[in-house]
């Protein structure tokens, strides 16, 4: 038989289109489309790739669909819901692939997931949505930003609307611009067109180009002192919210400024301290008071701020550091991410001259202080990690920038010990794994068939993970499980009336913009708790949509400094996007806050909400 080459022709290439179309639909798909539709839909794909080898598989597959289409056409009973469950559970026990047991599985977590939904269609024959489609972008915003109003205020070049509209929902506006995860581009629909937008980009070149300083409307005085246990995104949001609605709020500070761990967390040549102190003094001219070199417990305890104020709400971070629990840890050169980063904050520098430094981690944290380290003049920086680089919890253009500015990225390797000489930092040896069974949704790790290593080095900074003083909580009966504070759903202490926590302290180590939110939600249950019903109103006139047919345009990305250059500062790596970029970014969105709401199955009609 002679060699084959199979090229690809027409059929081929019209079919590969097709598939990266459905690829960039599923990423950017509203997380309030109907699930049954969005199953049947999936399921029918499925039984497309089927060889037909099987029964369960060619057979099984499109009865099951059936059954699923039954319920979206209002022709199945409860009983039905029972049969799928059990007909997908028999499939994936007996098909003889993925193809088969995958799409089963899929059957399987949907109804488990969405039982009411199932339910709602059987008995009143439509979704069970009390409202309409989300806005993607905002619906993935853990503060709920207007992020195509603003687009289209910036649009208009006006820019102070545009922070105005931002600073509704979020008053870290500059930072975020700056920092931000922005996981409302993971779901904009720009991506069925050509590439998402740059949102960061443009939140932040709106808040570097305001035509003029305001200040928000600020409700009467209530009369009510609220305390803040803390100065981070979370003390700083609720404060600001609370402020707004009339409220005294003020934050109690630990350290000697306000800004938590955008001060003491995340290092300059991300967020520029003058630009963090600007940010901070506006909120507080806005009507917040603080006091810093406070230590709860020390200085004053939580029975007096709860005596003395009509609220108390705990914004503390999470500040403390986790160990490794390998030998030789607590040998001199150890330092965990917190303490060096909070020396920084500090303006305390250390120094790594000419040393070799090993970093575990695989998060922010450890791209941080690499990076960091790298700047403090090291001589060679490794980066261990216990699993691969594709399952590290950091932001991707973390890593690369780190890789960038010289580190060496060792992934698949576990630390067993540190090695020591006359007790100080020698090595880290470290075991290389092998990647296994995945655990929600990341790949678990196991001793591979594999001589150890032996890193030399100088310094080992340890990146895994931080949690929370829970020394003063325990002693005022604070409920503690897990390293977190326990809360009801309205983020109230159990047991403690006007006792309130949120952000990192509540949730774990997270993002700013979700320690935004966490301040926001905290300031509506207070306001509550004092008996208030405020609204945060700012009355901005949108410009019209432009219409939802554009043409084809990429986006405009940020660049960063050389990185042989900015290795060497604590300057600024990013640069922001031109007026002309700004503006045809803003331009590109697709205003989906006026198109593209999905149908659901049954209607919108006054008997089928909840």
């Amino acid at each position: 038989m002679r060699p084959q080459i199979i090229a690809p022709d027409k059929t081929r290439a019209a079919l590969d289109d097709l598939r990266a179309t459905l690829e960039r639909r599923c990423a950017v798909s509203s997380h309030m489309l109907c699930p049954i539709e969005f199953t049947s839909a999936l399921l029918g794909m499925c039984a497309a790739e089927s060889c037909g080898k099987c029964t369960p598989c060619r057979v099984g597959l499109s009865q099951l669909k059936s059954l699923i289409d039954n319920v979206l056409d209002g022709t199945a009973d409860i009983k039905t819901i029972d049969l799928i469950a059990r007909t997908a559970r028999n499939i994936y026990l007996s098909a003889d692939c993925a193809i088969g047991y995958g799409a089963a599985q899929m059957a399987m977590e949907a109804v488990s997931a969405f039982r009411d939904d199932f339910e709602h269609h059987v008995q009143l024959g439509c979704c069970g949505l009390s409202r309409e489609s989300a806005i993607p972008c905002t619906a993935q915003c853990p503060a709920g930003v207007d992020i195509p109003g603003y687009l289209a205020l910036v649009r208009a070049k006006r820019y102070t609307d545009a922070v105005r509209l931002i600073r509704k929902d979020n008053p870290l506006t500059v930072v975020c611009g700056l920092v931000c995860e922005h996981p409302c581009e993971l779901a904009c629909r720009r991506s069925m067109v050509d590439d998402p937008l740059n949102i960061r980009g443009i939140k932040r070149y709106a808040a570097e180009h305001m035509e003029a300083d305001y200040r928000p409307e600020i409700a009467p005085s209530t009369g009510k002192n609220i305390a803040v246990v803390g100065g981070g995104p979370a003390g700083l949001s609720v404060a600001y919210y609370l402020a707004l609605m009339g409220h005294t709020p003020t934050i109690f500070e630990q350290r000697q400024a306000l800004g938590g761990m955008l001060r003491y967390g995340i290092p300059a040549y991300r967020l520029p301290r003058e630009r963090l102190d600007q940010e901070i003094q506006w909120l507080l001219d806005c009507g917040v008071r603080a006091t810093c070199d406070v230590s709860i417990g020390q200085d004053i305890t939580l029975d007096d701020l709860r005596r003395d104020f009509d609220a108390v709400y705990l914004a503390i971070g999470a500040h403390s550091d986790r160990k490794l629990n390998i030998d030789g840890e607590d040998a001199e050169g150890v330092i965990s991410a917190v303490e060096m980063l909070r020396r920084m904050g500090e303006n305390d520098q250390w120094d790594f001259f000419g040393q070799d430094i090993v970093v575990v981690g695989g998060g922010n944290v450890a791209m941080d202080v690499a990076r960091t380290a790298v700047r403090l003049g090291a001589r060679r920086v490794t980066i261990v990690y216990r699993r691969r680089m594709i399952d590290m919890t950091a932001q991707p253009e973390e890593i690369t920038g780190a890789i960038e500015e010289g580190c060496v990225l060792m992934e698949l390797s576990a630390p067993l010990r540190v090695e020591t000489k006359e007790g100080k930092v020698a090595g880290l040896r470290v075991k290389p794994q092998i990647v296994g069974a995945l655990d929600s949704r990341r790949p678990q790790v196991s001793d591979a068939d594999a001589a150890e290593i032996v890193l030399p080095c100088d310094k080992v900074l340890v990146a895994v993970g931080q949690g929370i003083d829970s020394r003063v909580l325990d002693a005022s009966g604070i409920s503690v499980a897990r390293g977190r504070i326990v809360t009801t759903n309205d983020v109230e202490i159990p047991g403690l009336s006007g006792l309130f926590a949120g952000g990192d302290c509540v949730s774990g180590p997270a993002t700013v913009i979700r320690a935004v939110a966490a301040g926001k939600e905290a300031a509506v249950a207070i306001d509550a708790y004092l008996g208030f019903d405020h609204q945060i109103i700012e009355e901005i006139d949108i410009p019209l949509e432009q219409g939802a047919t554009l043409p084809s345009c990429a986006r405009s990305n940020m660049v960063e400094r050389d990185a042989l250059t900015r290795g060497n500062d604590f300057a600024l790596i990013e640069e922001g996007l031109t007026e002309e970029e700004a503006i045809q970014e803003a331009s590109r969105c697709l205003r989906c806050d006026r198109f593209g709401f999905a149908a659901f199955r049954g209607g919108r009609v006054a008997s089928c909400q909840k």
